[in-house]
């Protein structure tokens, strides 16, 4: 490492988290400010502190490392949506939400369901909120900043250690949060923001200068199967026009590789309503649903609203993060799909280390050392052997694999060999030995096709853990969710006047998120549960039990952290978590927003109408519903599973309202305390936004 950038790097971190902490002491230490002081910034945050504080508390590693890991693989500015969609989600939160919430004084957002509905309701979403901000939030964030140090320092001792990253940025997180509280977050998060989005605008422009002067003869080799580009149409282009002539495939036009539909390329918003992630029909109703539970009724990014010092400056700074919400995907997800382009083969390299583990872990010792053997890295190497030989201590011969295509295109004998070992494990009888006939006719059929190996593997798994063997990892042929920190060891790691501060940012957004979030989990559990259960409003007791739950969650939340590594894709294993309870918080609120009537036990029979309708549609109902050909494709996305359970739990509470209504309307608590006249200058610019977005929607369809 060179000692100039750490120095940088050291002095940047340390010193912005030096002064959110010296910002943050008059409202942490004052007596007259108290719980208010600690959980909400005494409710005195500017609009530019709030627009900046959303921001970095959602742009961390996750959206660097999965998001960007997503783009690269093969959903490209698909992905864009969650961000796009987010501008609009935001508009609409500013002037809907924001109001009723600030208007009835609350410290969390479940708090808000006790007085439209019940006390049992605000436990029904607190108790979930907090187990999903430790366990799948907070981890996620921990495992994604490890992920990005340990890939960026990938030969270097400890550093490149995921577990031992892990840990270290978890602690370093809980200090900062533990003593500085919600207006320390808000002053970093000044700072963060700003250099997230320069940071990324550095790595970007990096890349296409990479781009432009690479040899056509490697780039073409990374083109999407449905691209009519040639060698000769790049030696000629400029960096946009090679970016587009990789990754633009014909629109419309359905093409296969090794089992993933591309269609339109990765260029393109739209995808077949058959795709698994994020198909055309969830960009109608399912994407808005996690859009609009994440910005408006997600305690970790809605608590710096309820900590601004007015109606207006929250809607000025809401509608600011929403303009910034558009520049994100020129940040994060076409350096991931550039990622791709410029360093597959250093994805494929990455890949090795989780595979090389998984097969040890299975028995497969000899396959797991001769995998490692492959890396060119000697550090690395010996690295990746620490693990193997450490999973073979532990190893289970009778452990069901799972691959994906692409291992089996890059690793086609030890595919076969797992293959074999799978139905074997798998047993036999009746359905046993008609799919192994089956999937024999395929591989006749399309010998050697990857995709079909790849079914094959992972359905004899299906079967050989429903007979009783262990599942492991998943073999994949590269790891996409370390496309973009090797994007930016690649680029920038020899360029130490401008790595430092990429690197900061980075860190910045890591530590910024992980604040926000334990700040917000134990905001939820002081006040939605302590002080409910026990009748303590003391602020100073208050504030200390809220820091003793910043400690308990962070040790939980690096415990799970590095058992996230075994997951296709980060970013999807967050929004698959937020199904169970997103859909019918949501529409719960809006019974709770604008009809007067819903009965107040409508609350919790709403949020678990959802979970079980969303576990039955994930693991039962959809299926059947699939296999008696009821539904367009062989599965039934999470997205549109979200909308399903969404109309379902509308559906519930129209009919209870009807049949049962309340005689009179509830009266909800009147905050006198805060300023409640709307913004003009939001409106016009919130309009702004919801224009723009629909332009960049048009341009990249």
């Amino acid at each position: 490492m060179n000692s100039i950038e750490v120095i940088l790097f050291i002095v940047a971190v340390v010193g912005v988290v030096g002064l959110g902490i010296w910002k943050s002491r008059d409202e942490v230490h004052a007596e007259e400010a108290g719980a208010s002081g600690y959980f909400l910034a005494g409710r005195g945050l500017t609009w530019w502190l709030v627009g900046f504080s959303l921001i970095a508390a959602n742009i961390s590693t996750e959206q660097f490392v999965g998001m960007s890991g997503s783009a690269a693989n093969w959903l490209g500015m698909a992905i864009a949506s969650y961000e796009w969609m987010a501008a609009v989600t935001l508009v609409f939160v500013a002037f809907w939400f924001l109001p009723r919430f600030l208007k009835a004084g609350l410290y969390t957002i479940p708090e808000f369901l006790e007085y439209r509905f019940d006390g049992v309701a605000r436990l029904a979403m607190a108790i979930p909120a907090i187990v999903t901000l430790v366990f799948v939030t907070t981890s996620s964030v921990i495992f994604s900043g490890a992920k990005f140090v340990s890939e960026y320092y990938n030969n270097v001792p400890i550093l490149n250690n995921l577990t031992a990253m892990c840990w270290l940025i978890a602690a370093v997180a809980a200090i900062y949060v533990f003593v500085g509280g919600l207006k320390a977050c808000a002053w970093t998060d000044l700072i963060w923001g700003a250099a997230l989005v320069l940071g990324g605008a550095v790595v970007m422009y990096f890349a296409f200068q990479t781009l432009a002067e690479k040899p056509a003869e490697e780039l073409i080799l990374t083109k999407v199967e449905n691209s009519d580009a040639t060698a000769a149409d790049l030696e000629g282009a400029g960096a946009w026009e090679r970016l587009m002539l990789l990754n633009d495939g014909k629109n419309g036009e359905a093409v296969a590789r090794n089992g993933d539909n591309l269609a339109g390329g990765k260029m393109h918003m739209v995808r077949p309503k058959e795709d698994s992630d994020i198909p055309w029909t969830a960009l109608l109703v399912g994407l808005w649903i996690p859009n609009f539970f994440y910005w408006g009724l997600n305690q970790y990014i809605v608590q710096r609203t309820l900590g601004s010092k007015s109606l207006a400056e929250g809607q000025k700074g809401i509608v600011f993060a929403a303009f910034l919400k558009l520049i994100i995907p020129f940040v994060v997800v076409i350096p991931g799909i550039l990622a791709f382009n410029l360093f597959s083969g250093d994805l494929r390299q990455s890949a090795v280390k989780p595979n090389a583990t998984a097969l040890a872990g299975a028995g497969l010792v000899e396959d797991a050392t001769a995998l490692a053997g492959t890396v060119s890295n000697e550090t690395l190497r010996e690295d990746i052997m620490k693990g193997v030989n450490l999973a073979a201590d532990g190893a289970d011969d009778k452990t069901a694999l799972t691959a994906n295509a692409e291992f089996v295109q890059y690793n086609g004998e030890l595919a076969d060999k797992i293959l074999a070992r799978n139905a074997t494990l798998a047993g036999s009888g009746d359905e046993i030995d008609a799919t192994l006939a089956s999937l024999a006719e395929e591989l006749e059929a399309q010998p050697g096709d990857p995709g079909v190996v790849a079914s094959a593997i992972n359905q004899f798994a299906d079967e050989a853990v429903t007979a009783g063997s262990p599942g492991g990892g998943e073999l994949k042929g590269h790891d996409y969710d370390a496309a973009f920190p090797v994007l930016v060891r690649n680029l920038i790691k020899d360029y130490w006047w401008i790595s430092w501060f990429v690197l900061a940012a980075l860190c910045g957004a890591v530590i910024s998120s992980l604040a926000s979030m334990l700040n917000s989990a134990s905001t939820i559990a002081t006040m939605d549960l302590y002080s409910k259960f026990t009748g303590v409003t003391d602020s100073t007791r208050l504030v200390s039990v809220g820091r003793i739950f910043v400690v308990i969650f962070v040790l939980l939340a690096a415990l799970v952290a590095p058992k996230l590594n075994n997951f296709t894709s980060i970013f999807a294993y967050i929004q698959e978590f937020q199904g169970f309870i997103s859909p019918g918080i949501l529409a719960v609120f809006i019974f709770g927003f604008f009809s007067h009537r819903t009965p107040r036990w409508f609350g919790v029979v709403g949020i678990l109408t959802n979970v079980v309708a969303y576990a039955a549609f994930k693991w039962l109902l959809g299926p059947w519903i699939v296999e008696n050909g009821w539904w367009y494709s062989d599965s039934i996305a999470f997205l549109d599973r979200m909308a399903l359970c969404f109309f379902i739990v509308v559906l519930l509470g129209i009919i209870i309202t009807l049949a049962k209504p309340l005689p009179k309307p509830v009266d909800l608590p009147v905050n006198d305390q805060i300023a409640l006249e709307t913004s003009p200058i939001a409106k016009v610019v919130g309009i702004g936004v919801i224009v723009l977005t629909v332009v960049l929607y048009a341009v990249f369809w």
